[in-house]
């Protein structure tokens, strides 16, 4: 369904057979009894726990505001 020239069509079959072919010397490879890996590296979840804080008030928040509007901050109109 791409409109490619012919020039194009047998460029992209030549990449396309030396990525299968590359695919395919995987095959010569023994796998049976190999669990499949998510990663190489032998780590459990090293995020944090996600826990929220409140570090600030609204009033302290609003205080650095140059404008504010019902305790938003007020911002020139991006689209008319």
């Amino acid at each position: 369904m791409l409109d490619l020239s012919e020039d194009e069509r047998v460029l992209l079959k030549e990449r396309f057979d030396a990525i299968s072919g590359g695919f395919s010397a995987l095959d010569a490879y023994d796998t049976d009894g190999v669990e499949p890996l998510v990663s190489v590296l032998d780590l459990q979840n090293v995020l944090r726990e996600d826990v929220s804080v409140k570090f600030m008030s609204r009033e302290e928040l609003m205080a650095n505001a140059p404008e504010s509007h019902d305790g938003y901050f007020q911002v020139p109109a991006a689209i008319d």
